[in-house]
């Protein structure tokens, strides 16, 4: 039995230990370690799959087929492209299919870099409108473009559009669809089975679950649209390196046990703050009344690890976090070890001053939400 054959007919935990591992061998590892090589021997020709090593590395071609497994299970033709983090690969879409006059719509309420992102693509002369995730408002300012940039759930907000409502509408008029799968990761959304034609992501965050690697991916059905990401690539150097992708392929055979764990110490935390009457605009799609249950639970299969809510002022904010004893005062989200930040720190996101986003760790749940309602007691004036 091939490693393709456990694949095939197996859940998420099997899939995720087994995804992209290649033919036994005798006395070879289960998974080869990293192969670091700028140049590879090429006598005659330059054929083959390795010949230089800002095109191809033995290391990523694994990662590469694992994160294609995870993302698109038992289908044919699906291509992966990894990239040195997150943005990386959201820029190789973006700057691989746009070109001049091109007209690009992009959620109001995501990642915060992408208004970085609307100032370059504007300066190359490309038209970028933006609207809201919730509703799915992007569908009132559609018409016309090129690609369709969604982000659900959003970051930091969580809210949910419906993939394939969007994307019947994006297709009817020839407009490309990408969906960032970063918070909900393949274990929880498969935008390709809603109908994307990308599927893009930071592995920095669940995907490898450590915080101590930087890695992003996009995964496609068709190969002729991966063409100019890959073109992309090759053109700006924005490659991983091979020790960053043998540990994202290392980390994936945990993925399924930290994503049920995490998930549900979210949901835990979410349902104890319920309760609490400093906490308004408490947020995670798992909770049956958040305003984007009911889309989520049509096309998610979990609902991610993070939380966000918001305390009454940024002092009681910045007490809180400086209380948490299980939970790090840091930014980004996904890991094992549980985090929370004060948003509004950075500046680039549309929240109140006291707007917290927390991502569940792999603790055990009493400990994690008697240390949060703790620091909640304890934070008050």
């Amino acid at each position: 039995m091939t490693s393709g054959d456990f694949v095939t007919a197996s859940g998420d935990g099997t899939r995720a230990v087994r995804a992209g591992l290649p033919e036994p061998v005798k006395h070879e590892p289960t998974l080869p370690g990293p192969v670091f090589a700028a140049h590879f021997h090429l006598p005659g020709d330059p054929t083959g799959p390795y010949t230089y090593g800002r095109d191809e590395n033995p290391t990523w071609t694994l990662l590469e087929r694992a994160i294609g497994e995870l993302e698109a299970p038992d289908q044919e033709g699906v291509t992966t492209l990894a990239f040195p983090s997150g943005m990386a690969a959201i820029s190789a879409v973006l700057f691989s299919q746009l070109r001049a006059g091109d007209v690009v719509v992009l959620p109001d309420d995501g990642y915060q870099v992408l208004p970085l992102v609307r100032e370059q693509l504007t300066s190359y002369g490309i038209e970028v409108r933006t609207a809201p995730t919730a509703g799915d408002a992007q569908l009132d300012v559609l018409d016309g473009a090129r690609l369709l940039w969604i982000e659900t759930p959003s970051n930091p907000g969580l809210d949910v559009c419906d993939v394939r409502r969007l994307v019947a509408a994006a297709h009817a008029q020839g407009t490309l669809v990408a969906v960032d799968n970063t918070l909900a990761t393949p274990l929880g959304q498969r935008p390709l089975e809603l109908g994307a034609d990308f599927s893009v992501a930071s592995g920095t965050k669940m995907l490898t679950g450590h915080g101590d690697i930087l890695l992003g991916y996009v995964t496609a059905l068709d190969d002729a649209l991966m063409a100019p990401v890959r073109r992309w690539r090759k053109i700006v150097g924005a490659i991983p390196g091979p020790m960053e992708a043998w540990l994202a392929h290392r980390s994936l055979a945990t993925l399924q046990l930290r994503a049920d764990r995490q998930n549900a110490n979210a949901l835990l935390i979410a349902e104890a703050l319920r309760g609490r009457p400093e906490v308004t605009g408490l947020r995670h799609p798992g909770l049956p009344d958040d305003p984007s249950h009911k889309i989520a639970v049509q096309q998610m299969r979990r609902f991610g690890c993070v939380v966000s809510f918001t305390l009454p002022t940024r002092a009681r904010a910045d007490r809180f976090l400086d209380a948490l004893r299980l939970v790090d005062d840091a930014t980004s989200f996904g890991g094992v070890r549980s985090t929370a930040e004060r948003r509004g720190r950075w500046g680039g996101d549309a929240v109140p001053e006291g707007f917290i986003r927390l991502s569940a760790g792999a603790e055990d749940p009493e400990d994690l939400v008697a240390d949060v309602l703790r620091a909640l007691d304890e934070s008050a004036d």
